[in-house]
Protein backbone atom coordinates (compact mmCIF):
# COMPACT_ATOMS: atom_id res chain seq x y z
CA UNK A 1 0.00 0.00 0.00
CA UNK A 2 1.12 3.37 -1.22
CA UNK A 3 1.43 5.73 1.82
CA UNK A 4 -0.74 8.93 1.11
CA UNK A 5 2.42 11.50 2.29
CA UNK A 6 4.32 9.65 -0.77
CA UNK A 7 1.20 10.27 -3.36
CA UNK A 8 1.05 14.16 -1.83
CA UNK A 9 4.86 14.26 -2.30
CA UNK A 10 4.82 12.90 -5.50
CA UNK A 11 2.90 16.03 -7.36
CA UNK A 12 4.21 18.68 -4.46
CA UNK A 13 5.78 20.62 -7.70
CA UNK A 14 2.79 21.14 -9.34
CA UNK A 15 0.68 21.86 -6.13
CA UNK A 16 2.71 24.70 -5.85
CA UNK A 17 1.55 26.00 -9.33
CA UNK A 18 -1.69 26.77 -8.63
CA UNK A 19 -1.91 29.92 -6.93
CA UNK A 20 -5.45 29.25 -4.56
CA UNK A 21 -4.73 27.61 -1.22
CA UNK A 22 -8.35 25.93 -1.75
CA UNK A 23 -7.16 24.34 -4.86
CA UNK A 24 -3.89 23.35 -3.92
CA UNK A 25 -5.97 21.41 -0.47
CA UNK A 26 -7.72 19.58 -3.24
CA UNK A 27 -5.43 18.63 -6.11
CA UNK A 28 -3.54 17.23 -2.57
CA UNK A 29 -6.66 15.53 -1.26
CA UNK A 30 -7.34 14.03 -4.46
CA UNK A 31 -4.09 12.83 -5.36
CA UNK A 32 -4.24 11.15 -1.82
CA UNK A 33 -7.26 9.09 -3.03
CA UNK A 34 -6.19 7.78 -6.34
CA UNK A 35 -5.50 3.97 -6.09
CA UNK A 36 -1.64 2.88 -5.74
CA UNK A 37 -1.38 1.54 -9.04
CA UNK A 38 -1.29 4.80 -10.62
CA UNK A 39 1.96 5.88 -8.93
CA UNK A 40 3.40 2.09 -10.29
CA UNK A 41 1.86 1.53 -13.70
CA UNK A 42 2.96 2.29 -17.26
CA UNK A 43 1.02 4.65 -19.21
CA UNK A 44 0.42 2.31 -22.06
CA UNK A 45 -0.44 -1.39 -21.10
CA UNK A 46 1.17 -1.94 -24.66
CA UNK A 47 4.18 0.95 -25.13
CA UNK A 48 2.80 1.86 -28.35
CA UNK A 49 1.37 5.25 -27.57
CA UNK A 50 3.25 6.97 -25.36
CA UNK A 51 7.34 8.19 -25.36
CA UNK A 52 10.01 6.41 -23.27
CA UNK A 53 9.45 8.52 -19.96
CA UNK A 54 6.13 6.78 -19.39
CA UNK A 55 6.65 3.57 -19.57
CA UNK A 56 7.75 1.17 -17.04
CA UNK A 57 7.12 1.73 -13.49
CA UNK A 58 5.88 5.09 -12.77
CA UNK A 59 5.36 6.19 -16.15
CA UNK A 60 1.61 7.26 -15.81
CA UNK A 61 2.73 8.96 -12.82
CA UNK A 62 5.14 10.32 -15.14
CA UNK A 63 3.08 10.67 -18.16
CA UNK A 64 0.28 13.23 -15.90
CA UNK A 65 3.45 15.16 -14.55
CA UNK A 66 4.47 16.01 -17.84
CA UNK A 67 0.75 17.18 -18.87
CA UNK A 68 0.70 19.15 -15.90
CA UNK A 69 3.83 20.83 -16.75
CA UNK A 70 2.97 21.72 -20.38
CA UNK A 71 -0.33 22.85 -19.51
CA UNK A 72 1.85 25.22 -16.87
CA UNK A 73 3.90 26.50 -19.66
CA UNK A 74 1.16 27.12 -21.77
CA UNK A 75 -0.43 29.12 -19.15
CA UNK A 76 2.50 30.98 -18.67
CA UNK A 77 2.39 32.54 -21.89
CA UNK A 78 0.38 35.30 -22.61
CA UNK A 79 -1.31 34.95 -25.99
CA UNK A 80 -2.61 31.97 -24.70
CA UNK A 81 -3.05 31.80 -20.88
CA UNK A 82 -4.76 35.22 -20.67
CA UNK A 83 -7.69 33.62 -22.13
CA UNK A 84 -8.25 31.76 -18.86
CA UNK A 85 -9.63 33.15 -15.31
CA UNK A 86 -6.74 32.28 -12.37
CA UNK A 87 -10.10 29.54 -11.12
CA UNK A 88 -9.80 27.97 -14.91
CA UNK A 89 -6.03 27.89 -14.42
CA UNK A 90 -5.90 25.91 -11.64
CA UNK A 91 -8.64 24.05 -12.48
CA UNK A 92 -7.11 22.73 -15.46
CA UNK A 93 -4.06 21.85 -13.56
CA UNK A 94 -5.57 19.52 -11.27
CA UNK A 95 -7.88 18.03 -14.44
CA UNK A 96 -4.46 17.31 -15.85
CA UNK A 97 -2.99 16.07 -12.58
CA UNK A 98 -6.02 13.44 -12.80
CA UNK A 99 -7.33 12.70 -16.08
CA UNK A 100 -5.84 9.40 -16.16
CA UNK A 101 -5.86 8.96 -12.18
CA UNK A 102 -8.63 5.66 -12.82
CA UNK A 103 -7.12 4.31 -15.59
CA UNK A 104 -7.45 0.92 -15.16
CA UNK A 105 -10.57 1.15 -13.28
CA UNK A 106 -11.94 0.52 -9.26
CA UNK A 107 -10.72 -2.09 -9.11
CA UNK A 108 -7.70 -2.56 -10.90
CA UNK A 109 -7.75 -4.11 -14.13
CA UNK A 110 -5.28 -5.49 -16.33
CA UNK A 111 -5.82 -2.72 -19.60
CA UNK A 112 -6.75 0.41 -20.03
CA UNK A 113 -10.63 0.96 -19.75
CA UNK A 114 -11.73 2.56 -22.76
CA UNK A 115 -14.44 4.95 -20.36
CA UNK A 116 -11.69 5.85 -17.88
CA UNK A 117 -12.33 9.56 -18.39
CA UNK A 118 -16.05 8.88 -17.43
CA UNK A 119 -14.56 6.98 -14.59
CA UNK A 120 -12.33 10.21 -13.37
CA UNK A 121 -15.44 11.73 -13.65
CA UNK A 122 -17.09 9.71 -11.36
CA UNK A 123 -14.11 9.67 -9.07
CA UNK A 124 -14.30 12.97 -8.33
CA UNK A 125 -18.00 12.76 -8.21
CA UNK A 126 -18.10 10.33 -4.85
CA UNK A 127 -15.71 12.76 -3.20
CA UNK A 128 -17.24 16.25 -4.25
CA UNK A 129 -18.57 16.85 -0.75
CA UNK A 130 -14.86 16.55 0.63
CA UNK A 131 -13.93 19.15 -1.42
CA UNK A 132 -12.97 23.15 -0.51
CA UNK A 133 -14.21 23.55 -4.38
CA UNK A 134 -17.96 24.54 -5.30
CA UNK A 135 -19.99 22.31 -6.91
CA UNK A 136 -19.61 24.39 -10.52
CA UNK A 137 -15.78 23.88 -9.67
CA UNK A 138 -16.34 19.79 -9.73
CA UNK A 139 -18.60 19.97 -12.50
CA UNK A 140 -15.75 21.94 -14.51
CA UNK A 141 -13.42 19.04 -14.03
CA UNK A 142 -15.96 16.45 -15.09
CA UNK A 143 -16.84 18.67 -18.21
CA UNK A 144 -12.62 18.91 -19.49
CA UNK A 145 -11.84 15.54 -18.23
CA UNK A 146 -14.55 14.16 -19.90
CA UNK A 147 -13.12 14.88 -23.56
CA UNK A 148 -9.73 14.21 -22.80
CA UNK A 149 -9.71 11.51 -25.11
CA UNK A 150 -10.17 13.77 -28.19
CA UNK A 151 -11.10 11.95 -31.28
CA UNK A 152 -10.32 8.64 -29.53
CA UNK A 153 -13.74 8.53 -27.75
CA UNK A 154 -15.07 5.14 -29.06
CA UNK A 155 -15.06 1.35 -27.97
CA UNK A 156 -12.11 -0.64 -28.97
CA UNK A 157 -14.34 -3.59 -30.09
CA UNK A 158 -17.78 -1.87 -31.14
CA UNK A 159 -16.53 1.52 -32.36
CA UNK A 160 -19.65 2.88 -30.73
CA UNK A 161 -19.05 6.04 -29.39
CA UNK A 162 -19.03 5.97 -25.60
CA UNK A 163 -16.79 9.56 -24.78
CA UNK A 164 -17.47 13.25 -25.83
CA UNK A 165 -15.26 15.31 -28.30
CA UNK A 166 -13.90 18.13 -27.17
CA UNK A 167 -16.50 21.38 -27.69
CA UNK A 168 -15.24 24.35 -26.24
CA UNK A 169 -11.65 25.99 -25.59
CA UNK A 170 -11.47 24.31 -21.97
CA UNK A 171 -11.57 20.94 -23.12
CA UNK A 172 -9.70 21.63 -25.87
CA UNK A 173 -7.34 22.59 -23.86
CA UNK A 174 -7.03 19.88 -21.51
CA UNK A 175 -6.87 17.54 -24.80
CA UNK A 176 -4.36 19.18 -26.44
CA UNK A 177 -2.16 18.85 -23.21
CA UNK A 178 -2.57 15.30 -22.90
CA UNK A 179 -2.44 14.91 -26.57
CA UNK A 180 1.04 16.90 -26.42
CA UNK A 181 2.33 14.46 -23.35
CA UNK A 182 1.88 11.36 -24.90
CA UNK A 183 3.79 11.97 -28.39
CA UNK A 184 6.55 9.32 -28.76
CA UNK A 185 8.82 12.56 -29.99
CA UNK A 186 9.21 14.04 -26.72
CA UNK A 187 11.92 13.42 -24.63
CA UNK A 188 11.69 14.38 -21.43
CA UNK A 189 14.16 14.09 -18.49
CA UNK A 190 13.53 12.87 -15.17
CA UNK A 191 15.47 12.27 -11.96
CA UNK A 192 13.62 10.28 -10.11
CA UNK A 193 9.93 10.82 -10.95
CA UNK A 194 10.57 14.73 -10.73
CA UNK A 195 11.12 16.61 -14.27
CA UNK A 196 14.63 18.85 -15.11
CA UNK A 197 14.37 21.74 -15.62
Amino acid sequence: MIATNYKIDSFQKEICYLKNPDYQADFQFLVSELPDYFFEVAASSTGKYHPSFSLGKGGLLRHSKVAVRIGYELLNDPCIGDKYTSREKDLFLIALAIHDGVKHGIPKEEYTRADHPLLACQFIQERKNQLRMSEEDSEFLCHVIASHMGPWNTHPYTKEEILPKPKDKYQNFVHLCDYLASRKFLDVKFQENEIED
